[in-house]
This record gives structure tokens, C-alpha cells and sequence, in this order.
């Protein structure tokens, strides 16, 4: 069953649960109002005939006894019947009806019960009737047939039963309308999702015209779109610039492969140079595939983060580069740090922008790493960013004009953008205003307590 069906039921229902309650209610109020009537015009009745002298003398007709009825049963004017405690009945001359006596008109008639009312059928015609004590041993039966009582209600019964039908069947059919005007939003984002799922047309959005639940689905819906297109965007620009940078050492690796086939009798001094050059770029190779699949990896979701001495990361990083760049003096200074991230990718981060400023330090020349609050700065004193360079340095394969002759893949700084994002953080680059380049890298620290780093 659809959602639209379903909707139209259940408003059907309730309305028709609405309509049957209120009908219920505007029947019982009715009912009780008429035989409330009927109940008064009884106790008048009563009042009137206990008036008059109604000792009970079985051999003597009642000519002080209000007038008979000529109605059956008295009509709207009431019937009138007396008892004695025996159960002796004593009736206008010139009737011939019997009410029912029971046990309780005779205890009324004793004075052990009070007066009360009861329903009943005489001579097929439903009745109403009153008792009450009239005293001397004898209680008072008055009566009123409930013909144009139970007619009214049933002409009433009718027309309630009209009403909760043709209120059911308007419920369904304007719950039918009100649900295709309330679900045509979600049959129009329902048609944008198959849509996208047949063509893989990520530039799809739905038109937002309101601010509800709905608008707020499918402004959702578009935003998770937009996403989708940047990721998969950026993956394919990834695979291009990949294949573009993997060309370069594939090309130049086949040509000094070819060349040693080729040349078989080249000098072993030719020969080893062209075997250092290739291994040098299988290396450059190497590191440039690993650098793609940590790029790839840093665009998965999932990475669990935990509490991680930012400090201790940092110590372990410069240790690794003194040992890898012994010509350039690192020193740190470290306060404690504690954030939440992933060991490993903080560390890679990093390693990236220690390795960048020893790339650009001279020999000898000083790199300054210092940790407070979660930023971790290092300051080379290189020749510094160019300013045309300095918006894309974080770009991945971006490579600077003076770059193009040093090692390098173009992609170490944006690891570290990646890893920064990915932590909650950011990195920034600028120029130092005594010369070299200064790098800015953020992390959300938390509040916690922790054992100082000694600065090294």
C-alpha cells in the first residue's frame, strides 16, 4: 500500500472515529432530553392526582379520580393506576388496561421504596412509567407511552447515520486530495533519486519552495548532492593528475630501460648511471603512488579518533627528520598537547611539512618547530613563498616555479590540508617577515590535563 493510501485511511478513519463520537454524544444528550421531558410531565402528573383523596376502597369506583382518559393508555396526558401493598389494582372506570405490578410497586405501596421509574411494554406500546407512594398502603402508577419519543429518535438515528457516512466519504476524498498536494514534495524528490540512480547525474536539485519538514528534506537531499558531485569530482581530478604525474616517470623509466636493452655494450660507468637513474625514479614513482593512496585514503569517512599526545606525535616526527636531513638543524618546542585524531595521519602531516622546510632550508640552515594550544608552527628560513604561489601551495600536484628542478610529487602540503580538515582543524602557509616561510597547522585541542614535553 502507498504512503498516499495510507494517509487517505487513516484520515478517513479518524474523521469517521470524530463524526461516530460526536454523533454518540449528540444522540444520548437528545435521548436523555426527551425522556428528561417525559419524566417531568410524569411527576406533575403525580403531583396533581396525590392531591385528591385516594384511600383505597375496593368496592368504590373513583369518582373524586381525575378524569379518564379517552387516549389509549392516556396519551401524551398520562395513564393513572393504583395499588395496594397486595397488589389489588384499582383503575378509572371505563379502562380496561393493566399496568405490570412487581414486587417493587408493591414494596413502594408498603413504603419500603421510594419512588422510581421504569420502561416497559404494554400492550405492544413502550412505555414509561412512574411510581410513587401515595400513603394508606397504597403507591400511585402513572404512565406515558414513549411512541413519539422512540419515533423522534429514530428519525434522528437516520440522520446521524447519514451524517458519519457522507462525512467518511468526504474525509477520504479530501484526505485524497490533501495528501497528493502534501506528498507531491516527496513524489518529486522520490523522482530526483531514481533519476539520479539511472543516469548518475549528480548536478540534479530539487526546487525548495518551503521551509517544513519537506523543504528541509529536500534542501537536505540537494545538499547531500552537491557532496556527492564535489566528491566524485574530486576523485576524478585525483585519477587525471595522477595519470598525468604518473606519465612523466613511466616514460623516463621505459627510455633508460630501452636504452640498456638496446645498448649492450654501453661502458659499466653509462651503465650504472643509467641503472641509478632508474632507480631513482622508481623511487620517485614509489613515492608519489603512496602519496595518492593517502590522499585517497584521507577522503574515506569512518576514521576513529582518539585522545593522542599532539606533542609526543610532533617529538617522534623530529626525531625522524634529524635523522633523514642531518644537514639542518631542527629544534622544538613542544608544550603538552592533547587532542583527538588519528595517530598515524598526524604524524604524516607532520612529516610532510618538516620534510617541506628542510627542502627548502640551506645546509646548515635552521628549521623552529614549536606546539602551544593545538598549533604547531614551522618556520624555515628558506627563500620563502612566492606571493603568485602562496593561494595554491595546499593544491594537490601543485608545483611551484621554483620547485619544478627539486624532488617532490606536489602533494606532501596537501596531505597535510587533508589530515587538518579531517581532524577540525586547518593549516595555513606565509612569509616570515625576516625571510622564510612560516606554516601553520591547527588542531582543536582538549581540555585535559597532561605531564609537560621537555623541549628538545
Amino acid at each position: 500500500m502507498t504512503l498516499r493510501a495510507r494517509m487517505t485511511i487513516i484520515a478517513a478513519i479518524a474523521v469517521a472515529f470524530a463524526v461516530v463520537v460526536a454523533g454518540t454524544a449528540t444522540y444520548v444528550l437528545v435521548r436523555n432530553q426527551l425522556r428528561g421531558e417525559v419524566d417531568d410531565s410524569l411527576r406533575g402528573r403525580a403531583r396533581a392526582v396525590a392531591r385528591f383523596d385516594t384511600r383505597f376502597v375496593p368496592t368504590r369506583p373513583l369518582p373524586r379520580f381525575p378524569g379518564a382518559p379517552t387516549e389509549r393508555l392516556g396519551g401524551a396526558g398520562g395513564y393513572l393506576q393504583i395499588v395496594d401493598e397486595s397488589g389489588t389494582v384499582m383503575r378509572p372506570s371505563a379502562t380496561s388496561v393493566q399496568l405490570p405490578v412487581t414486587s417493587a410497586t408493591k414494596a413502594v405501596a408498603a413504603g419500603t421504596r421510594s419512588a422510581y421509574f421504569s420502561d416497559a411494554f404494554v400492550g405492544g406500546t413502550h412505555v414509561r412509567i412512574l411510581t410513587v407512594p401515595l400513603g394508606h398502603g397504597t403507591a400511585l402508577q402513572v404512565v406515558r407511552p414513549l411512541d413519539e419519543v422512540d419515533r423522534t429518535l429514530n428519525r434522528l438515528r437516520w440522520i446521524l447515520v447519514l451524517i458519519v457516512a457522507t462525512g467518511v466519504t468526504l474525509a477520504a476524498l479530501l484526505g485524497a486530495v490533501v495528501t497528493r498536494t502534501v506528498l507531491a514534495p516527496v513524489r518529486r524528490l522520490t523522482s530526483a533519486a531514481e533519476d539520479v540512480s539511472q543516469t548518475l547525474d549528480l548536478s540534479h536539485r530539487i526546487e525548495v519552495d518551503s521551509d517544513d519538514e519537506i523543504g528541509r528534506l529536500a534542501a537536505s537531499f540537494n545538499r547531500m548532492l552537491g557532496a556527492l558531485e564535489q566528491s566524485v569530482g574530486a576523485q576524478r581530478q585525483l585519477v587525471a593528475d595522477a595519470s598525468h604525474e604518473l606519465r612523466t616517470p613511466l616514460a623516463s623509466m621505459r627510455v633508460n630501460i630501452e636504452l640498456l636493452g638496446r645498448q649492450p655494450d654501453l661502458s659499466p660507468e653509462d651503465r650504472q648511471r643509467l641503472l641509478a637513474t632508474t632507480i631513482e625514479q622508481l623511487d620517485e614513482m614509489t613515492t608519489l603512488v603512496a602519496e595518492i593512496l593517502e590522499l585517497a585514503r584521507g577522503d574515506e569517512r569512518g576514521v576513529e579518533l582518539l585522545p593522542v599526545r599532539f606533542d609526543e606525535v610532533v617529538v617522534d616526527a623530529v626525531e625522524r627528520a634529524r635523522r633523514d636531513t642531518p644537514d639542518v638543524d631542527l629544534v622544538a618546542e613542544l608544550q603538552p598537547t592533547l587532542v583527538r585524531g588519528a595517530p598515524s595521519r598526524l604524524a604524516r602531516a607532520v612529516g610532510n611539512l618538516l620534510d617541506n622546510a628542510a627542502k627548502w632550508s640551506p645546509s646548515g640552515g635552521r628549521v623552529e618547530v614549536a606546539l602551544t594550544g593545538g598549533e604547531l608552527v614551522v618556520r624555515d628560513h628558506g627563500p620563502g613563498i612566492d606571493a603568485e604561489d602562496l593561494p595554491h601551495v595546499f593544491d594537490r600536484f601543485y608545483r611551484a616555479r621554483a620547485a619544478r628542478g627539486r624532488p617532490g610529487t606536489g602533494l606532501g602540503l596537501a596531505i597535510v590540508r587533508q589530515v587538518a580538515e579531517a581532524h577540525g582543524g586547518f593549516v595555513t602557509a606565509e612569509n616570515a617577515a625576516d625571510g622564510g616561510a612560516v606554516f601553520r597547522l591547527r588542531v582543536p585541542q582538549l581540555l585535559t590535563d597532561v605531564e609537560p614535553q621537555p623541549a628538545s
